[in-house]
């Protein structure tokens, strides 16, 4: 393994590396979920998320992974073809990498940089769950490494209160139905980077006409330990943790893992809601999603400032109390006695005061 954590051989190969890792990290998490749900839940569960990492591509440097699963789109349409739902595009180094609101992202060599493209088949109420179930995802993987991580509404990894992975999602419309489809970011579609998806839901894009793609892509600060001064005291890598290198082979097979599962469990209940309910337009009043991030929550209870871009335009001061069925953030107004529930926007952390 070289220094960055890459094995020899990646780029261009990384199907045939990673197939036997995910095969076996498959079947170690198969029997791990056995203790919450049946064994036939697993399967389905599993069945539905196997399209996660059907395709995988490794690239040396890139600009942007985002950037390039649009082209790629195009590409495929242009030619009479579907783009394959599933696909994983990974760069060793992001040039111009890119969080919410275009902010730039550091995305040396030694990090796990990675989008993930998926034909948007939900319906809208279960669709908007995609970055919590990311964010789930990138959270319980370093959890496997002895890694005391935890999630931070909207689209953040914390360990110790300090960054170590980052979720950004955002829609692609094709236009194979349509005419030339864009990128939403904001409004109908999933928002960038929102917490909880406002998705039209549907492989033909809703009342568009047109094939809707989710962009998931994940950052993760894996053996590049070196930040830049402004990033120093807020970010961090599994290196500084572990106090040793990761194999970034094995670590992108747990991760994909860690996705099949949770963006299958996102069909696997809408499936059982529509067999037992039908499309009321209603999430379940109980998702194992929200109760497993509830669980990995850094944010429920904190002191916040709140704002759809926080950095820039602040909005008010609140505590945390809970997320909704939704996955909206519910938030109690400081002095005074407001509550708001907020499904997109952002949060910074305040100090907590005695």
């Amino acid at each position: 393994m070289g220094e960055s954590g890459w094995g020899s051989g990646s780029d261009g190969g990384g199907s045939a590396i990673l197939r036997p890792l995910l095969q076996r990290t498959a079947d170690a998490e198969a029997s791990r979920r056995l203790r919450d749900f049946s064994a036939e839940a697993v399967a389905e569960i599993l069945a539905y998320g196997a399209v996660v990492g059907n395709e995988i591509e490794i690239f040396p440097r890139h600009n942007r992974c985002m950037d390039h699963a649009r082209q790629l789109i195009r590409a495929e349409e242009a030619a009479g073809r579907s783009f394959p739902s599933g696909k994983v595009l990974i760069a060793r180094e992001l040039a111009a990498g890119r969080g919410r609101f275009a902010r730039d992202w550091h995305a040396p060599t030694g990090g796990l940089w990675l989008t993930l493209v998926l034909v948007n088949t939900l319906l809208p109420q279960h669709g908007r769950f995609y970055p919590l179930a990311a964010g789930v995802a990138c959270a319980e993987t370093l959890r496997s490494f002895g890694i005391d991580a935890k999630v931070k509404w909207v689209n953040d990894v914390l360990v110790d209160s300090r960054k170590i992975a980052g979720v950004l999602t955002e829609t692609a419309w094709g236009s194979v139905w349509g005419p030339p489809g864009g990128t939403a970011e904001g409004g109908t579609g999933i928002a960038v980077g929102s917490a909880v998806a406002s998705s039209t839901g549907g492989s033909v894009g809703g009342a568009t006409g047109r094939e809707e793609y989710v962009l998931i892509g994940i950052g993760i600060n894996v053996n590049n330990d070196r930040f830049p001064p402004e990033l120093a005291d807020l970010a961090l890598a599994m290196k500084d943790v572990l106090g040793r290198s990761t194999d970034l082979n094995e670590l992108t097979a747990r991760l994909l893992t860690k996705l099949r599962w949770n963006i299958g469990l996102l069909h696997y209940v809408e499936d059982r809601q529509l067999a037992e309910e039908g499309d009321s337009g209603e999430p379940p009043a109980y998702h194992p999603l929200l109760r497993a991030w509830r669980d990995l929550s850094d944010t429920i209870g904190r002191r916040v400032l709140f704002g759809f871009d926080v950095q820039r335009s602040p909005q008010y001061e609140a505590v945390v109390d809970d997320i909704d069925h939704y996955g909206g953030l519910v938030l109690r107004q400081l002095h005074s006695s407001i509550r708001t529930t907020e499904y997109a926007g952002e949060i910074i952390y305040l100090q907590d005061q005695d």
